[in-house]
C-alpha cells in the first residue's frame, strides 16, 4: 500500500546503475523510486540514516545530482492478471513489444511507462460461483480464457473470505470488479488485475514431497538424470555445449502447462531466436503455438545490468501466481552466472566486503532463497488443488570450471546435476550431458515410481545400463594403455552394449520429428532391448559363439533405428525380442535357444 506521505529526496552522487540520493528519510529497503527528471525505475537496496543508496533499472546516462528522487513507497511487483501469456517482458515487467508500440520505435526511450497487463482490453469472466457462496482465500470464482491453451483462473485474493454478494459476468477489463465479497461489514472488490511483491514467495497451503517424475521426452534426462514435478535442476557447460538447445527442449517437451523462460544476461541473439521460434514451435499435446502457454522474460547482456538482478524474481513469481492457480509450471533461467556477475557488479559499487571471486559474501544465500521457491504443493482453496513450480536454472562458468563459486553454490541447492560436456558437443553428442559426472537426487523416489508401473524392472534396467557405461570408461583405459586385444570377448561385448546406449539410445536428435521426443514407455523399451540383447550375446558368447558372428546379425540394425519408431508403432519394439531371441538361436554352437527375460 502506498504511503501517506510522499518522500521527495536529491541525487547526491552517480556510480553508473547506482545513485546514491539524500533526504530520504522514512524510505524502506526495496522501495521503488522514480530517480531524476526522467523519472527512471530505481529500487532502494541500502539505506543509512537519511541516504539511499538506489539501483537504477534503466541507464542513468544524462542524469544530475541535485535531481529529485521520489519514493512511491511500494516494493518492486508484477502486475498479475489476463494479459501476460505470449507477453516479452524485460527484467521488471516491462512489456517490450508494447513499448515498441507505444514509442513507435524499436528503442525503449527512457521514463517509458506502459502497463504491463493492458488496461484497454476486455476479458470475458465466467463465474464459477454463485451470489450467496461462501469463499475462501484461493478459492475459484471465474475464468478467463486467455488464449487456447490457456484458463486464466481468478481466484479470491489471500487475506480474504466471506459471502459472495454480486458478480458482474461478461466483458470486462482488468481493473473493473468482477466479484464483490462481503466479510462481515467490510465489502472486497475483487478485479481480475493484482500486484505482488517480487521479492517475497507467494503462501502456499502444504508443501508436497517429490514424489510425481516431471517427464521431459528426452531419454538421459528421463532414464539417468530423472526430475520431480516441483524439483530443481541445474545445467553448468562451458560455451557451445548445447544449455540453450536444451532448455529449449524443456520448454517444448516437459509435462507442464506453463512455461516461463527468462533470458538472464545472455546475448540478444539468443532471445531473438525463442522469439522467433517459440511462435513456429508446435505444442505437441494441442498443436498450438507453444507461445500460448509461454511467458517470455528478457534482459540481455546489453540491457541494463541492474535489471538482469531483478528478472529471475520477476519470473520466478509470475510462474507462482499460475502454480496458485493449480498448473504445473516449468521455469528455465538462461542463465544464473550473468545474474550473479550484475550482483557482484552492484554490490562492488555498495564497496561491499568482496567473497570468492568477488562475489558478494551473500550470493549462496540468495541463490538459495531464488531455488526454494519450486516446489509441488497444495495451494490455497477449498477444492485442494495441485500445483508446482519446477525450475531448471543453466549456469556458464567461465571456461567450463565448474570449481567456480555460482556452479558451487548452485550445486549446494539443487537435486539434479545435468553436466553437459565441450567433448562430447565436439563430437556431435547431443544432449551432451555427461553421464559419469551428471547426477539425480531424485533417482530412487521417482525410482519407485517407475517400478510400480513397469513392474520393478526400471530401476533395475537403469542401475545396470549406468553400470555399463561405468565399465566401459574402465575398459577403454585399458585398451589405450595396451591395446584391445588384451580384452576378452565378454569385455569386448560390454564396450559394444556401452556404445549402443550411447549412441542408440542417449544420443538424441532434437531437429528430427521422431527422435525429438521420446515417451517413457518408448525409452523403457528401448532400454530393455539393448540390455536383453547383452544379455543374450553374453549366454551365446558363454557358450562358444564367435563374438564377430553376434556382432554382425541384422537385428542391431534394427536396434540402432528404434529411436526413429513412433509412437504409434510401438509393437515394433516388442516384436525386437522374438527377432533377438532367434537370431541368436542361430548363432549358438549347439543350437539351442536363448531365454527372454
Amino acid at each position: 500500500m502506498a504511503q501517506e506521505k510522499t518522500i521527495v529526496g536529491k541525487i547526491a552522487k552517480i556510480s553508473g546503475p547506482l545513485v546514491v540520493a539524500e533526504g530520504m528519510s522514512g524510505a524502506c529497503m526495496y522501495d521503488v523510486v522514480r530517480v531524476g527528471d526522467l523519472g527512471l525505475v530505481g529500487e532502494i537496496i541500502e539505506i543509512k540514516g537519511d541516504t539511499a543508496s538506489i539501483q537504477v533499472y534503466e541507464e542513468t546516462s544524462g542524469v544530475m545530482p541535485g535531481e529529485r528522487v521520489v519514493s512511491t513507497g511500494e516494493p518492486l511487483s508484477v502486475e498479475l492478471g489476463p494479459g501476460m501469456i505470449e507477453q516479452f517482458y524485460d527484467g521488471v515487467q516491462r512489456p517490450l513489444m508494447l513499448i515498441e508500440d507505444a514509442a513507435k520505435s524499436p528503442y525503449i526511450s527512457r521514463g517509458i511507462a506502459v502497463p504491463a497487463v493492458p488496461r484497454d482490453r476486455k476479458w470475458e469472466f465466467v463465474p464459477s460461483v454463485q451470489e450467496g457462496d461462501t469463499v475462501a482465500q484461493g478459492d475459484i470464482l471465474g475464468i478467463v480464457q486467455e488464449t487456447v491453451l490457456v484458463e486464466h483462473r481468478i481466484l479470491v485474493p489471500l487475506g480474504v473470505k466471506g459471502t459472495v454478494k454480486k458478480i458482474f459476468s461478461g466483458q470486462k477489463t482488468v481493473e473493473e470488479p468482477v466479484v464483490l465479497i462481503a466479510e462481515g461489514e467490510k465489502i472486497h472488490e475483487v478485479r481480475m488485475l493484482q500486484r505482488w511483491p517480487v521479492r517475497k514467495p507467494r503462501p502456499v497451503a502444504k508443501r508436497l514431497p517429490p514424489e510425481v517424475p516431471l517427464t521431459t521426452g528426452q531419454r538421459v534426462v528421463d532414464m539417468f538424470f530423472l526430475l520431480a514435478r516441483g524439483g530443481t535442476a541445474c545445467v553448468p557447460g562451458p560455451f557451445g555445449s548445447g544449455k540453450t538447445v536444451i532448455q529449449h527442449q524443456l520448454a517444448k517437451w516437459a509435462d507442464a502447462e506453463i512455461v516461463v523462460y527468462i533470458g538472464c544476461g545472455e546475448r540478444g541473439n539468443e532471445m531473438t531466436d525463442v522469439l522467433l521460434e517459440f511462435p513456429e514451435l508446435e505444442d505437441p499435446r494441442s498443436g498450438h503455438p507453444l507461445m500460448k502457454r509461454t511467458v517470455l522474460i528478457a534482459n540481455t547482456s546489453n540491457m541494463p545490468v541492474a535489471a538482469r538482478e531483478a528478472s529471475i524474481y520477476t519470473g520466478i513469481t509470475i510462474a507462482e501466481y499460475f502454480r496458485d492457480m493449480g498448473y504445473s509450471v516449468a521455469l528455465m533461467a538462461d542463465s544464473t552466472s550473468r545474474w550473479a556477475e550484475a550482483l557482484r557488479e552492484i554490490s562492488g559499487r555498495l564497496e561491499e566486503m568482496p567473497g570468492e571471486e568477488g562475489y558478494p559474501a551473500y550470493l549462496g544465500t540468495r541463490l538459495a532463497s531464488f531455488y526454494e521457491r519450486a516446489g509441488r504443493c497444495i495451494c490455497h482453496g477449498s477444492d485442494g488443488r495441485e500445483g508446482a513450480v519446477s525450475v531448471i536454472g543453466a549456469v556458464s562458468p567461465p571456461g567450463g570450471d565448474l570449481s567456480e563459486p555460482v556452479t558451487q553454490n548452485t550445486l549446494r541447492v539443487t537435486k539434479v546435476f545435468w553436466g553437459l560436456d565441450a567433448a562430447l558437443a565436439y563430437q556431435r553428442h547431443f544432449p551432451a550431458i555427461n553421464w559419469l559426472t551428471s547426477y539425480s537426487l531424485y533417482a530412487d523416489t521417482l525410482g519407485a515410481y517407475w517400478d510400480a508401473i513397469y513392474d520393478e524392472e526400471w530401476s533395475v534396467f537403469r542401475t545396470e545400463a549406468m553400470s555399463l557405461l561405468e565399465d566401459e570408461d574402465k575398459l577403454r583405459e585399458i585398451v589405450r594403455l595396451v591395446g584391445i586385444d588384451s580384452l576378452s570377448k565378454e569385455e569386448r561385448m560390454v564396450l559394444e552394449t556401452a556404445k549402443s546406449i550411447r549412441e542408440d539410445f542417449l544420443h538424441q536428435n532434437a531437429f528430427h520429428e521422431i527422435d525429438t521426443y521420446a515417451s517413457m514407455d518408448k525409452q523403457f523399451k528401448m532400454l530393455r532391448n539393448i540390455l536383453e540383447f547383452h544379455h543374450m550375446s553374453m549366454e551365446a558368447l558363454s557358450r562358444g559363439a564367435l563374438l564377430k558372428t553376434v556382432l554382425e546379425l541384422p537385428v542391431r540394425e534394427s536396434i540402432a533405428r528404434m529411436r526413429y519408431v513412433e509412437e504409434k508403432n510401438m509393437q515394433i519394439l516388442d516384436a525386437l525380442l522374438k527377432e533377438m531371441s532367434d537370431q541368436i538361436g542361430e548363432v549358438m554352437p549347439e543350437g539351442g535357444e536363448t531365454d527372454v527375460a
